[in-house]
């Protein structure tokens, strides 16, 4: 199974993100370098666990972010080749909290010229839950990125999960809103925020292993993932049990929606 997950380090301690990298690699699709915190953090520990993920295999990105504040600063440039220099190969760009003034497909070009892939983050941070009305808009938005060269879509969840893109004030997942973008973009590219226990597990139990979660704690991973693979006591007898819904004769989970 290919890894799925793209956990995140708020700014952990470098031995904290050394041994999860080091027990969990193999699991990791991506690891993200999240917030601004790295960019406060001493250089040399940044560069640690940068070299640590490089060593294992791990491709990183940094969160959206610090993409944002540098391009409405006028310091985007700056930050890609701060990225670059990292050995970092890809960044999220998104419009979480301020209000991006280039096209997409500048957006993208420019981060190809230092190197780059790009990923797109849809959704604002402060703005609640998604409306019928923004979800459409932001997945006209996603197409656009994506037509210009965005690798993935990420959609939007913060570090909550409650009143935030697809989750009410109880946190509770909006099905239909999620497929609505899993049926726009595709799985491979869309990427569902997925911060803490219940959403992680609500967006596995719709729809199977096949599902990108992001925004995971690292210490949380091996949860999610024996979760993917029914493996978990509330997976098992959905995905693995003899007869279940979700596994083939071989008891491989299979996507179910």
């Amino acid at each position: 199974m290919p890894p799925r997950t793209s956990p995140f380090d708020p700014g952990y301690d470098v031995a904290t993100v050394i041994s999860h990298l080091e027990q969990s690699h193999h699991l990791i699709s991506r690891l993200k370098i999240s917030m601004t915190c790295w960019l406060i953090a001493d250089e040399a520990a940044t560069r640690s666990k940068i070299d640590a993920a490089r060593r294992l295999g791990v491709p990183l990105v940094t969160g959206g972010g610090p993409f944002e504040i540098a391009e409405d600063k006028g310091k985007l440039e700056s930050f890609l080749e701060l990225a670059a220099s990292l050995n970092i190969d890809r960044v999220e760009a998104g419009e979480g909290f301020t209000r991006l003034r280039r096209t997409p497909r500048e957006y993208v070009d420019l981060a190809a010229s230092y190197g780059l892939t790009l990923q797109m983050e849809l959704g604002d941070k402060h703005g609640g839950t998604f409306t019928p009305a923004v979800i459409q808009q932001l997945i006209a938005d996603g197409f656009e990125w994506l037509d210009a060269g965005a690798r993935q879509i990420v959609v939007e969840a913060r570090e909550s999960a409650q009143t935030v893109g697809l989750f009410d004030d109880s946190g509770r997942l909006n099905f239909d809103a999620a497929e609505a973008f899993a049926d726009a973009f595709g799985m491979e590219r869309t990427i569902f925020e997925a911060p803490n226990k219940r959403s992680q597990f609500d967006f596995l139990s719709h729809f199977g292993n096949t599902v990108n979660l992001s925004n995971v704690r690292l210490e949380e991973l091996l949860r999610v993932e024996i979760y993917r693979r029914g493996l978990h006591s509330d997976a098992y007898a959905r995905f693995l049990a003899p007869g279940a819904a979700g596994a083939d004769r071989d008891g491989t989970q299979l996507r179910n929606r």
